[in-house]
């Protein structure tokens, strides 16, 4: 009994050590696809999944707009009253509370909205990136397109450095629902938020955000901050 006691325990290590070498090849595996590529034509190209509702990097900036038309409007009520005589205490805490019961309906709404838009992506952001000496372009992914397809073309990309390496796998990669490009002149600020892994990367009138893994961020950030020359970070 305890000889079979005894290889039980010694087979459940083993299959305990084996899990855990899958799980760190799987996440390592992981790592490796999410790395930041130089393809045969002269750009970095990276994927990045982001799961919407963990990182609400995207919620926050729409609810930031929502506050600053809010406050917009605020301004507007009172230089009216300022204008017309009729400001005085009670208006201005009056105009304060509709603003604040204003923004707090439209936080809500929000919330909602963003809700039903993590659902119809299926709870996933996936956007290409590519960038080079010029311009970083932004390109959000359908829903059709799978994480794995995109890294295989993108793979095969980065991989023909011989050929025709402007054509390989670019079919994929073309494809995307909304894209943005920030050309590195027009670039007026730069904000790293390690933690959410972003770059806000932004210019007069738009504003663009660079999600990149932990292990690639420094030197994406880096490299946007020599080659953007008007931009404070």
């Amino acid at each position: 009994m305890k000889t079979v006691s005894t290889e039980q325990t010694m087979f459940s290590k083993k299959q305990k050590k084996t899990e855990s070498r899958k799980q760190r090849s799987a996440a390592n595996t992981q790592e490796a696809d999410n790395r930041v590529r130089l393809c045969a034509d002269g750009k970095y190209r990276w994927v990045f999944e982001m799961p919407l509702l963990r990182n609400p990097s995207v919620f926050f900036d729409v609810w930031v707009v929502m506050a600053m038309s809010c406050a917009i409007v605020f301004v507007i009520i009172m230089l009216i009253m300022l204008f017309s005589g009729d400001i005085g205490v009670l208006t201005v805490k009056g105009t304060l509370e509709g603003v604040a019961f204003g923004l707090a309906g439209m936080t809500v709404l929000s919330i909602l909205g963003y809700l039903l838009y993590a659902a119809m992506n299926g709870g996933k952001y996936l956007v290409l990136f590519i960038m080079d000496e010029h311009e970083i372009v932004h390109k959000q992914m359908p829903k059709t397109v799978k994480k794995a397809t995109l890294i295989g073309k993108l793979t095969m990309l980065a991989g023909a450095a011989a050929g025709k390496p402007g054509v390989v796998g670019t079919g994929m990669l073309a494809k995307s629902r909304t894209s943005l490009t920030s050309d590195y002149d027009d670039v007026r600020q730069l904000v790293a938020h390690r933690r959410m892994n972003v770059i806000k990367v932004n210019e007069r009138w738009f504003k663009n955000r660079v999600y990149v893994e932990d292990a690639d961020f420094d030197f994406v950030y880096d490299y946007l901050c020599q080659h953007c020359p008007n931009a404070k970070h």
